[in-house]
Parts: C-alpha cells; structure tokens; sequence
C-alpha cells in the first residue's frame, strides 16, 4: 500500500505549515486564546481563503479533497501550531451536511427543495468561512456511548420540535449553526428506540438536525477549557423546525461516519503536537547543563527519549493506517479508527508526561509553550471517547 502523499497535499501542506509558521505565533495564539471568542474571525477567513476548508470536503460538496490522508494532513499542521480555530466542528457537521443534505427524497428527510438549498448554503458559508459550525452530540452523563441520545425530536404540522440538551460542545459558543443528534419520539409516546421512553443505547431512531443558532429556543453557555479551547452547554427548549432541518440517511450510520472523520482529524492533530513537543525536548536536552554538560548526555535520559520516538512513530503509524482504512467495510474501518484513538490517547498522555518530567520545574510554567501542548495532548485522550473506551469498542467490533 502506498502512504506517499501526493504532490497537491504536499503543496497544501507545506502552505498551511508556512502560513502557521509566520501568521500563528505563541503571542498571537495567546491572544486569541484570551479573547472573548476564543477565536480569531480574521485568521479563520484566511485559513478559508487558503482552501484549508475545502480541503476536509470532497469536491462534489464544494471542496477539493475530504480523503482520510487530506483530512490527516490538516490537522496535523493545524496541531503543530496549536491552532483553535473551529476545524473540528467544519469537519464533523461540514461532512454530516454534505452527507445528509439532498440524498433523501422523503419529507423529513432533507430532500425538499427547500431544505437542501438551505443547506447547500450553510455549506458554502462554511467553506469561506462566513460561518462556524458546532458539532453537538455528547450529553451530560453519556460516558462516551455513541447511542445513548435523550433529545427528542417530535413532529409537528410544520416539521420538528427539539427539546434536550448538549454537553462540551466545541465552539457552541461562536457557532452559526448547530448539528444536532437527537432520537425520534412520537408526541404522545415513548421514543423510537427506546422501551420506556428513557435514555437508551439503541441506535435505532435516530436523526441529526441542523438548528441555526438564533433560532428561538436555544440558550448557550460558553466557557474555556484547559486546553485554551472554548467549548458550550447548548439547552434546546421547544425549538421549533422545519421539515427540512433534518438531514438524510440513516441516524446512527451517518453520526458513526461523522464521528469516525473526527476521531482521525485529532488523532492527527496529536502526531503533529507530539512532534513539537519531541523536537522542543530534544532541543532543552541539548542546552540545559548539570555536573558541568547538557543533561541529553545521560544515557538514562537518551534511553528515556528514545523509548518516547518509537511511542510517536507507533502512533503515527496508527492515523496512518487509520487514513487509509476509511473507505474499508464497517468493522475494519471503526476497528482501525478505535485503535488510532486507544493508541494516541496513551501515547498522548505519556509524551505530555515525559516532556514535563525531562524539562523539570519550567516545563509546567505558563510561558512555555510546551505547556500547552501537553494540555491538549490530555485533552484529545477525552475527546470523543477515551482509551478505554476506544480499547473496548476494538475488541468490541472483533467479536463475531
């Protein structure tokens, strides 16, 4: 199998690379980071402008890439420079638009005209970054289970009422628009899917909606996180849709193909920190002294460094492989995106941990930039499920 990119993603890669370089300093991301938003708009249109959107999209929605290896590029730039700008939520509700908009042909279903347009819009929106998208499926006390949904969509004369609630929602803050997962439930009766009407596991009744964020009915509360990230509880109260606001396909298939483009985008997005924080420990190794020589000259700490190169090269081998297996069936596809994810989760973890260690004292200060990656290196293990998680649901999807 041949890995080697090709020479308009490595175009793409040295621009986006070149442009953080330059454009996306510590001090400028420190900024951004201590502004209300959390973002930078400015920086977000020329990231579009540079077709680093459009790259996370096929050509047929509006985009000029969308493959496993376009995708892990990106963020691999975009996590060597600590970027927090919205990309996540471009990737996972850009996708569930383009997946979901136009391809039924039922009422409901996202295939009337009207609909479709007005998601064919939110996307070109999108794509020049005029507007943020959030991708909103996690809820209070969910543990990372995929179906376990207890928002309702109920229908009504004129299409959809939504009623629930949405956990850590990346960037719900500054979202123009929302996907949202939900589980169908009659008006007078227990939802699909569910015997009781309570929370359930099972995938069967389950939809995504998109919900624009003015309309009536959505309360948000933002907040930061660790990481310098911003994140949201979104409450949706009586939120009134219409027919179209529900995109096609299959609930439960289309939120695993969304979620599955996630998983690899962060999963990416650690190699290309860990390679910083490899390089920025590697580099105060050299120049720290004690008992008169750099402190790289121990062999202690050579073996120590050496056995954390080979944990970022198994764990680059794994988005590789994980990139590549996107198009696969469904159980080799999701097996090799959970071991991707079980595999940087621990790799992640261990490299914040190591740097920190072998930097002593500094490596904790805020100053340091290598602070902040292990932050985020932490945070990625709880994004979209855990290692644990994810090593469960491998062995999970071996079983016959």
């Amino acid at each position: 199998m041949d890995f080697t990119h090709s020479e308009d993603r490595r175009m793409l890669a040295d621009s986006l690379n070149r442009f953080v370089d330059e454009q996306y300093g510590f001090a400028v991301r420190e900024r951004i980071v201590a502004g209300e938003a959390g973002y930078s708009d400015d920086l977000w249109r020329r990231f579009a402008g540079l077709g680093v959107i459009g790259a996370l999209l096929p050509e047929a929605d509006g985009g000029f890439g969308g493959t496993g290896f376009d995708i892990a590029v990106v963020f691999e730039c975009l996590g060597r420079g600590l970027v927090v700008e919205p990309f996540l939520g471009a990737l996972m509700a850009g996708r569930a638009l383009a997946l979901g908009a136009g391809r039924g042909r039922g009422e409901g279903e996202g295939g009337d005209g009207e609909g479709a347009a007005a998601h064919r819009e939110r996307l070109a929106a999108l794509l020049d970054g005029r507007a943020v998208a959030a991708f909103a499926h996690t809820e209070p006390g969910t543990h990372y289970e995929p179906h376990r949904v207890a928002t309702r969509a109920v229908p009504t004369a004129q299409g959809w009422r939504l009623d629930g609630e949405k956990g850590v929602v990346a960037h719900g803050g500054s979202a123009t628009f929302f996907v949202v997962s939900a589980r169908l439930a009659d008006a007078d009766g227990p939802a699909v899917g569910s015997n009781d009407g309570a929370d359930d596991d099972d995938p069967t009744g389950l939809a995504l909606f998109v919900v624009p964020r003015e309309a009536p009915g959505v309360s948000v509360r933002a907040y930061p996180t660790i990481d310098g990230g911003r994140a949201a509880e979104v409450r949706f109260e009586g939120v009134a849709l219409d027919a179209g606001a529900r995109l096609a396909g299959d609930g439960a298939e289309l939120l695993e193909r969304v979620t599955g483009l996630g998983l690899l985008a962060i999963g990416a997005e650690a190699i290309g920190a860990m390679d910083v924080v490899r390089a920025q420990t590697i580099d105060y190794l050299r120049t720290r002294r004690q008992f008169g020589q750099p402190i790289g000259g121990f062999q202690a700490l050579q073996h120590r460094m050496a056995d954390l190169l080979l944990e970022i090269e198994q764990a680059r081998s794994a988005v590789i492989n994980a990139a590549a297996a996107l198009e696969l069936p469904r159980v080799a596809r999701e097996r090799a995106l959970s071991a991707a994810k079980y595999t940087i989760g621990r790799t992640g973890a261990r490299v914040a941990e190591e740097a920190i260690q072998l930097h002593g004292g500094i490596g904790m200060t805020w100053e340091l930039p290598l602070a902040h990656y292990a932050k985020r290196l932490v945070m990625i293990d709880h994004a979209l499920g855990d290692e644990d998680h994810h090593l469960a649901r491998y062995i999970a999807l071996g079983r016959p």
